[in-house]
């Protein structure tokens, strides 16, 4: 799936894409569903609709777990999963049933600029 500039999820592509260009895949997902409703990849070894169904799977299992532990008043924000040469973040919009999964090279990107490009634009997704 690619994205469409004309919705709210593409325009947050879009604008991920603008300010982080070395980005290795985004996609902005339906946690209901677990379908990507807009994505882009500069990584053939990377599926981010593929990537889109198992991360839901990893918030769904998060929230289980905050509400297990009984974290009253506490809010999903971010997760990070870091490997060898990757960053994965999963930015979740509080407003919306939807999430930001964003792949940086590790080495290339900063973690802080990183977050923050998906703070700026995890309102766009509502």
């Amino acid at each position: 799936m690619a994205y469409s500039k004309n919705t709210p999820s593409g325009q947050a592509i879009e604008a991920i894409i603008s300010d982080l260009p070395g980005l290795v895949a985004v996609a902005v997902v339906d946690i209901s569903s677990g379908m990507a409703l807009a994505s882009h990849s500069n990584s053939p070894s990377i599926n981010p609709e593929t990537a889109a169904a198992y991360n839901t799977e990893v918030v769904k299992q998060k929230q289980k777990a905050m509400s297990a532990l009984k974290l009253q008043g506490e809010t999903l924000e971010d997760i990070l999963i870091t490997l060898t040469n990757q960053l994965h973040l999963i930015k979740l919009n509080g407003a919306s049933n939807k999430f930001i999964y964003l792949v940086v090279n590790s080495r290339e990107t900063n973690l802080a600029i990183a977050r923050e490009v998906l703070r700026a634009h995890a309102a766009l997704i509502n």
